[in-house]
């Protein structure tokens, strides 16, 4: 394992990073602040937990799935997660309608989704995960497979439903801040941190899952059951944040890579925490100058989405040149 190359020691790089969090999150609580403080914090609060959730998840399991792969342009949209998120989102609309749809118990339907995504995954791992001949890249190329075919059904069924239906299903495509139900935030929670916990214990066994399949082997770890556990972990994770606000593909790459410029480390105990300080941080400022400073109301999927975009080419660039 190479030695750590950083700037600062853990401890210091971490509380400046929680620091910074902190402030932009009372930053986000209070600019331009007007009326009653009551319903502005219940209001903004709801926003905010939001945003702590899914950075913390989408943060965690794009670190933990570049690990497995021990590729770093990887993300866990790859097999085929938002895909499936719009399908289902399309075929909801289609078949029942925008008004039924919208008449559905926000947790039933955050329920629905989340066990779609999460029992997708587990039988497409436990198809092709098994078996000697049988790895990773055979399963992250039917995920790649599979999302184009979920893609292609998602567009057929876009093309013959009414005019004002497939608006209603655009904007359920797009990540936002806005529309988070405060109903699913407390299970969202108690799910992420139960993930959060497991990943926290398993940190050492990711450290030896880091330097390769070969390596982790050869020193001990059952390489195809540990791999097992984490794919269900980041499973979860994904099916959780994406059903809770929308699909957001880049940003998982773009703060994986920002935590990686920071903490040029295996050591997982370490980088996991540096990525969802990082994520919370993007996505608190990224809102905070939108919604604040700019005056916008847009999504800020679609900004992420353009600089997630431009590091991953970026990365592809300077590979290619090496």
């Amino acid at each position: 394992m190479p030695p750590d190359r950083r700037s600062l020691p853990p401890a210091v790089l971490i509380a400046g990073l929680g620091g910074l969090a902190a402030a932009s999150i009372v930053l986000f609580l209070t600019v331009g602040a007007k009326g009653s403080w009551s319903f502005i914090l219940t209001f903004r609060g709801t926003k905010v937990a939001a945003m702590v959730l899914v950075g913390w998840a989408i943060a965690m399991s794009t670190v933990l799935f570049q690990t497995i792969t021990n590729n770093r342009i990887l993300t866990p949209s790859i097999m085929g997660f938002d895909a499936l998120y719009r399908l289902i989102q399309t075929v909801l609309v289609f078949q029942l309608g925008s008004a039924a749809v919208a008449a559905f118990d926000p947790r039933l339907r955050f329920g629905v989704e989340v066990a779609a995504m999460v029992a997708f995954s587990w039988l497409l791992y436990r198809w092709l995960f098994s078996g000697s001949l049988r790895g990773l890249h055979l399963l992250m190329l039917v995920g790649i497979v599979f999302g184009v075919l979920f893609r292609s059904l998602s567009g057929f069924l876009q093309r013959v439903i009414d005019p004002n239906e497939f608006l209603v299903v655009q904007d359920r495509l797009f990540a936002s801040f806005n529309r988070v139900d405060g109903q699913l935030l407390a299970v969202s929670a108690l799910v992420v941190l139960a993930v959060s916990v497991a990943v926290w214990r398993k940190a050492g066994v990711l450290d030896v899952l880091a330097l390769g399949r070969d390596a982790a082997i050869n020193l001990g770890v059952d390489h195809r059951r540990e791999v097992m556990r984490v794919l269900v972990m980041v499973s979860v994770l994904v099916a959780v944040s994406t059903a809770l606000v929308g699909p957001v593909t880049f940003f998982g790459l773009l703060v994986a890579n920002l935590a990686y410029l920071l903490v040029d480390t295996h050591r997982h105990r370490l980088i996991l925490p540096v990525a969802a300080l990082v994520a919370i941080l993007v996505l608190m400022g990224g809102q905070l100058v939108l919604e604040r400073l700019l005056g916008f109301n847009g999504a800020l999927s679609i900004v992420i989405e353009f600089l997630g975009g431009i590091v991953f080419l970026t990365i592809l660039v300077r590979r290619a040149a090496r």
